[in-house]
């Protein structure tokens, strides 16, 4: 298996970065999961104009575009020739000790790139839905972080692990407000009274509000997208648990499974705990769009 590191492919077992690499040494970077259709990737583009973005906006590096990188990611993909497969972009802050460099010059990110094949998901998940759990901690809108896929990720996998170890599927955080944000690996809509719901992301806060501490996902774009040429309203708005559990359906996006749908929250059930209508025909219309 070969990846990209820095401008190259090489052997895995070869791929070597500093001790003194500022991803490692203090987890300073940013990343994208990106789903490999053969040798395409789905939304390169939205993803990798989101990680540029990130990446001026966390001063992480100005240097970055999006379009040299989305040839090295499809060329990654084509490498791996595989059916679906995970690819992941990592950029991190390069070889940097702060605690001692006194060098002012720009250090150059480390950039590296792997496909490897699609996570699998028993099919049941999308037939007969998924239960979650609530997180306990909370995310803060004045976190300057919050909102970016930045490599800080113990919080969300640690909320992961304590919802697998319940039986859930996924883990949801709420704002230190009490407002729903997103699960741990994946953006969050409801359906109420045939309207599509869905919380605030950053960029799109009103004019003077606080920053929102949640991610604006690709497959989340889609499904926004998606909706209306399916005569279905769509909503961006605060919503809180009490919408969360009187919603008729609800479901979850990500790269990696698409759509799939949530029919508990911990021990309360979602309407008639079974996947609703307007969650299946999103899920086909996913579905048809990474068909290849």
């Amino acid at each position: 298996m070969r990846v990209w590191l820095n401008g190259r492919f090489v052997q895995r077992d070869e791929a070597t970065i500093s001790v003194f690499d500022a991803g490692l040494q203090h987890g300073i970077g940013l990343f994208e999961t990106m789903l490999g259709i053969g040798p395409r990737v789905f939304r390169v583009d939205a993803h990798l104009q989101r990680l540029v973005e990130s990446a001026r906006l966390l001063r992480l590096s100005d240097s970055l575009r999006a379009e040299p990188l989305a040839e090295v990611v499809e060329r990654v993909a084509a490498e791996a020739d595989l059916p679906r497969s995970r690819v992941r972009l990592t950029i991190t802050g390069g070889d940097l000790n702060l605690l001692q460099s006194q060098r002012q010059a720009p250090v150059d990110p480390t950039i590296l790139i792997v496909a490897q094949p699609a996570t699998e998901y028993p099919e049941s998940f999308f037939e007969r839905g998924v239960r979650v759990s609530i997180a306990d901690g909370r995310l803060n809108p004045l976190d300057p972080d919050a909102g970016h896929k930045t490599l800080n990720y113990w919080p969300r996998l640690r909320a992961l692990q304590q919802a697998a170890g319940s039986g859930a599927a996924e883990a949801l955080w709420f704002s230190v407000s009490n407002h729903l944000m997103s699960g741990s690996v994946s953006n969050i809509f409801l359906v109420k009274d045939g309207t599509l719901l869905t919380p605030i992301a950053r960029g799109e806060e009103a004019q003077g509000a606080l920053s929102a501490p949640v991610l604006p996902g690709i497959t989340r774009a889609f499904i926004i997208e998606a909706a209306p040429q399916m005569d279905i309203g769509t909503g961006r708005q605060m919503l809180d648990i009490d919408a969360l559990l009187s919603a008729d359906e609800v479901f979850l996006t990500n790269s990696s499974w698409g759509v799939l749908p949530v029919v508990g929250v911990e021990a309360e059930a979602i309407a008639d705990a079974v996947p609703g209508p307007i969650t299946r025909n999103l899920r086909a219309a996913w579905l048809e769009a990474t068909s290849g």
